[in-house]
């Protein structure tokens, strides 16, 4: 199979981590989410263990409740994090907080919210390696979605929710971790850019370091 690398490269570089151009009004089917997730199945995983569980939140009611538990936890972090950034004039890194910011006041709007989990419970010390598990998988998802005309952004607040909260809130099995919370929607507009970054050869060793 020939892969246009053209298309390719451009799914990979300008699948950014989308906040304020998420499009609040616009309902996204469940088809969709099916389909991304069914793409993300296809990503490696730790000992081909395929422990990757998704729960999916469209109820209004329900993201609510998610968006409150997300702003207890984030508050006003992000905010504080945009104003120390700034005094010291590092002007972009401000702007990410800012984003940061928005989505925390504005997590109730966003028309789904996905929860990636995995199978089993790792203490604190063990929490790359859960990652390194799932988190092919989570932006196969995000990839697939970019795909689609629909943006997200992985955010990961909610899993210092103590293991009682998430059972209350989301049913969560004691087995069972959270990963991450991702917002879906489709974007307001697609035109989205590569970021800037320093040259490849400013960050590589070969060798050693």
């Amino acid at each position: 199979m020939a892969i246009d690398l053209t298309i390719a490269d451009e799914l990979l570089t300008t699948t950014r981590a989308v906040r304020k151009r998420l499009d609040f009004t616009r309902p996204v089917p469940r088809e969709i989410i099916l389909e991304c997730v069914r793409i993300s199945q296809q990503a490696p995983t730790g000992a081909n263990s395929q422990g990757w569980r998704w729960i999916i939140i469209d109820d209004d009611q329900k993201r609510g409740q998610i968006a409150r538990a997300y702003r207890e936890v984030a508050g006003s972090i992000f905010s504080e994090a945009s104003k120390k950034a700034k005094a010291s004039g590092a002007e972009q890194t401000a702007r990410v907080y800012e984003s940061a910011h928005y989505l925390v006041e504005h997590m109730h709007e966003v028309p789904v919210l996905v929860i990636p989990c995995l199978q089993g419970v790792f203490p604190p010390e063990f929490g790359m390696i859960a990652g390194s598990m799932i988190y092919p998988a989570v932006w196969s998802f995000q990839l697939a979605l970019r795909a689609r005309g629909l943006g997200s952004t992985l955010t990961t607040a909610l899993v210092s929710l103590k293991q009682e909260a998430k059972a209350e809130l989301l049913g969560i099995p004691s087995d069972v971790s959270v990963c991450a919370l991702l917002p879906v929607a489709y974007t307001i507009g697609t035109d989205f850019k590569p970021a800037v970054r320093p040259p490849p050869e400013t960050i590589v060793h070969w060798n050693r370091w």
